[in-house]
């Protein structure tokens, strides 16, 4: 039986496929997602914590895509936001046929600024796109 190689905390690297550096998580769109809807309803995260029975910590980590949600915590979160898991699967899926929709919002320089969506895939270099915002923070 063949062993099973670790894998790299930092990611895949060049030779197995893209980067993180280049491509978003999925986890990082989802939230992404999530709070765009949440915001867009006008919504709070404390009203849409209580209402989803996530604890907003949770539901905060979720956002900013510093965890991956459990079907069960999507779940609760999309069905208090009166959206299926299905949609923000579909707006997921638009996301990453449109990437200039897109914004980095970069925390690590003295002043915030945004940043095109890195890589070949960004609509045109130095362009700033609206839309849900992944957060960089090094």
């Amino acid at each position: 039986m063949d062993a099973i190689e670790p894998i790299d905390a930092a990611g895949p690297s060049a030779s197995t496929g893209p980067s993180h550096a280049t491509e978003p998580l999925l986890r990082e769109l989802v939230g992404a997602v999530l709070r765009e809807e949440r915001l867009r309803q006008g919504r709070t995260l404390a009203r849409l914590a209580a209402a989803s029975g996530v604890s907003m910590q949770h539901l905060s980590d979720v956002e900013r895509g510093r965890k991956d949600p459990s079907s069960e915590v999507l779940a609760a979160i999309t069905g208090a936001l009166g959206l299926s898991v299905y949609e923000i699967g579909d707006r997921v899926a638009a996301l990453r046929r449109s990437p200039a929709a897109l914004r980095v919002l970069d925390l690590t320089a003295a002043g915030r600024r945004e940043l095109p969506l890195p890589g070949p895939t960004a609509a045109s270099p130095g362009a700033l796109a609206t839309g849900p915002v992944l957060l960089s923070v090094a």
